[in-house]
């Protein structure tokens, strides 16, 4: 809550959905991740769900390639 990373060890059991509100970042580097995937689910849950999923699309429309050896997406907060 203070907008500092903290220290942790041990497990989590969270979960980002969309919408979510990121407190330390305001940008972010992704690739073009499998459909249905959680690192897809935590880049929208980042870059706001309909932006990503229009990015998506406008990608999968002009052959850009998923997975980890694939386009990569860059989010700026405006």
């Amino acid at each position: 809550t203070d907008k500092m990373l903290k220290e942790y060890e041990g497990w989590t059991n969270k979960f980002i959905f969309p919408p979510y509100e990121c407190g330390l970042a305001d940008t972010m580097i992704a690739n073009f991740y499998q459909s249905m995937s959680p690192l897809l689910m935590a880049t929208a849950a980042f870059g706001g769900y309909d932006l990503v999923m229009e990015a998506y699309q406008k990608a999968v429309d002009n052959g850009y390639m998923f997975g980890c050896y694939g386009d990569a997406m860059l989010i700026l907060n405006d």
